[in-house]
């Protein structure tokens, strides 16, 4: 499809009534790039591809061709062949996510990883985030940045960032519809547009989503909507505007014995449904991004404000409403000095915030009843970094970097028993590596980086009492590494050791809470490997795009623990599974018909609390799926997964001790289902 900013042929190809024609007097702007008409604000996923390759680590750019034609509903589904990312469902849309390790101690909600939306903030200022607002169907692509490499947003982390991007009007279908239904009660339905007028673009989608759920006391919907309307002022000049929506409601069945996870996997812990456990949230997110070009250098700058609202019985009633908002300016100067070619990125955020947190009694069936304690908590987090990459050689670069966080976490006690108090966090994290591209589709990698994380408000807790004694997570971390990307096969591997010190651990259970504190020193060190391989081609059709068999592998090695504890001594960290294994093989072929089986392996168990004393049981998932794309405008999909049924745990709370607290830690996986859907759009 030839695409044109001239709004009378635009009118041409929408069949608008040509009464609009007066319309065609708006100025016509042509920006291309790779010969189309694109957005300067928004990036497509050959440009996010083409952007990250100046990054001298291990970084990824997911598009949508990957996920959108299978039952694609959670993190896990975007993410699964990522190397070094490891998702496990709990129930929903709720997972535990690790990059390297980060935020292993989290048994609910996320932390150590800061996700994006459109390079907007998803996480609450003083860092926590939830799962249930991502929605799969609205992104072009998703870009994973692992540890001190997210410094592109000025993230400063163990596990780095996530990005999420949606299209804009000049890389989006006009018109959009996708359903899909399936097992435990699961539908969906969404829909977009897309448009151009003149200067001005915009792209807008919704969805909503239902479901039983497999476990008891799992059900759960939510109804989304994205939206992002642009101006360009020039060839030089654009501005978006971003709307985010979200309305989820979702019960939670919870955590359960290990023989139960096993044997009964469909069970919900008794007091999740006595307590009618839930987890409700209602979030509107507005942004402005501008994007301005010069001679050599891009200036990115950009305001945002979050409202959100989480609604949470669970054994008390917690009721939070939370503003977040900031701002961010970016810039990137690619000239030359001495004659060699460099790239410099400069940038400054701010992202503070302020949460009205009051904890209830839940009395039973999710009602409130007394209140216990309401606090004022207010975040502050002020970052500058700067980035360099200067090629002394043709093909080698040395890429230096830095980043300064001011963080501030500030408590006011309006009733109840908190301890109130504010923190104020200096952090620094330098940077320096080498980019070696070896030919235009290979690259090797090496860098030493530090990062560092300010504690959130939910650190402490019973253990210390007063969460202002919580110090910052720090981590030194060297990595080396390799990706190539060419038509018949690819790779992507890395290898690397965090040092950490203070890292944010469990350290007491009581009561059935994860207490955080600090752990002198730890090591995450680890392996990861992506593959992907065409052969035996031309089997039964040898057109110029020949079909084929097509071999698509992710392995992670997870080896971490801590470092001659006093107590624990060099014991395996819990809540990561040592080896995770994700493997694909399709058959496909050009009249757009693939199939294939894919698996899913964790083959040996892992512990479940510090002492290393218990622990989960390895599995292995059996799937399948087939795609056809009748056309360029219409795909269906199936998607069948865990074929033989089996139980298994998919996700765990970590303990300190295993049997000095509740025992119930277990999430059960999901049994056999069988999903399918279609996708049409013009």
């Amino acid at each position: 499809m030839k695409y044109t900013l001239r709004f009378g042929a635009l009118c041409a190809t929408l069949v608008l009534p040509c009464a609009l024609s007066a319309r065609e007097q708006l100025p016509t702007i042509n920006i291309t790039i790779d010969g189309l008409p694109r957005a300067l604000t928004a990036p497509t996923a050959v440009q996010a591809e083409r952007d990250i390759q100046n990054t001298p680590g291990a970084v990824n750019v997911v598009p949508d061709t990957q996920y959108r034609n299978r039952h694609a509903q959670t993190l896990k589904d975007i993410l699964d062949y990522v190397p070094g990312v490891i998702v496990q469902p709990k129930w929903g849309e709720d997972s535990r996510l690790q990059i390297r390790g980060a935020g292993l101690s989290r048994n609910f909600h996320l932390r150590s990883t800061q996700l994006f939306m459109d390079g907007i903030p998803m996480n609450t200022a003083d860092g926590y985030g939830d799962f249930q607002e991502i929605d799969p169907s609205a992104y072009r692509f998703a870009e994973v940045y692992k540890g001190a490499n997210a410094l592109r947003f000025g993230a400063n982390s163990l596990g780095g960032a996530i990005n999420f991007a949606t299209p804009s009007g000049y890389d989006a279908p006009r018109f959009g519809v996708s359903t899909d239904i399936g097992s435990f009660g699961f539908y969906r339905f969404q829909t977009n547009t897309a448009g151009v007028f003149g200067p001005a673009d915009y792209f807008i989608t919704g969805s909503f989503q239902s479901q039983d759920g497999y476990r008891a006391h799992s059900d759960g919907d939510s109804t989304r909507a994205n939206a992002n309307l642009g101006y360009r002022f020039s060839e030089n000049a654009e501005t978006r505007f971003y709307i985010n929506s979200s309305t989820i409601r979702q019960r939670i069945p919870g955590e359960v014995e290990r023989s139960v996870a096993l044997t009964s996997p469909r069970t919900a812990n008794a007091a999740n449904v006595t307590g009618d456990w839930q987890r409700n949230i209602d979030s509107l997110r507005l942004a402005n991004k501008t994007t301005l070009r010069f001679d050599d250098t891009t200036v990115e700058l950009g305001l945002f404000g979050t409202d959100r609202h989480l609604k949470h019985p669970i054994s008390v009633w917690i009721d939070q409403a939370t503003q977040d908002y900031g701002g961010f300016i970016r810039a990137v100067n690619e000239s030359a000095i001495a004659g060699k070619r460099n790239r410099l990125v400069a940038g400054f955020n701010i992202h503070n915030g302020q949460t009205d947190s009051q904890i209830f009694a839940n009395i039973g069936n999710a009602t409130k009843g007394v209140l216990f304690n309401r606090t004022w908590d207010k975040s502050e987090n002020y970052s500058a970094y700067l980035e360099n990459s200067y090629y002394f050689l043709p093909s080698v670069a040395l890429v230096t970097g830095t980043q300064f966080l001011f963080a501030v976490r500030d408590r006011t006690v309006i009733s109840g028993t908190p301890v109130p108090g504010r923190a104020e966090h200096d952090l620094w994290s330098p940077k320096a590596g080498l980019l070696w591209q070896v030919d235009t589709t290979w690259q090797v990698f090496t860098n030493l980086s530090r990062s560092a994380e300010a504690p959130s408000f939910g650190e402490g807790g019973v253990l210390s009492g007063d969460f202002t004694q919580i110090r910052p997570q720090r981590a030194v971390t060297f990595e080396i590494g390799t990706r190539a990307k060419r038509p018949n096969y690819t790779w992507d591997v890395a290898i690397y050791r965090a040092n950490i010190t203070d890292e944010l651990q469990c350290l007491s259970s009581g009561g059935g809470i994860c207490e955080i504190g600090n752990v002198p020193k730890t090591v995450h060190q680890g392996l990861e490997a992506g593959f992907g391989f065409s052969f035996l081609q031309s089997m039964f059709s040898s057109a110029p795009d020949p079909d084929r068999l097509w071999l698509n592998t992710s392995y992670t090695l997870s080896d971490f623990r801590f470092d001659n504890h006093p107590v624990f001594g060099d014991n395996q960290l819990p809540g990561a599974p040592r080896h995770f294994i994700r493997s694909e093989l399709l058959y496909k072929h050009p009249n757009g018909f693939s199939f294939g089986p894919n698996v899913e392996i964790v083959p040996s168990a892992y512990f479940v609390d510090n002492a290393n004393t218990a622990k989960t049981a390895a599995y292995a998932l059996l799937n399948f799926r087939a795609v056809y794309e009748a056309s360029a405008n219409a795909t269906f999909y199936l998607d069948a997964r865990n074929l033989t049924d089996v139980n298994y745990i998919s996700a765990v709370s970590v303990a300190n001790v295993y049997g000095a607290g509740p025992t119930n830690l277990f999430n059960p996986g999901s049994g056999r289902a069988i999903y399918g859907g279609f996708r049409l759009h013009y």
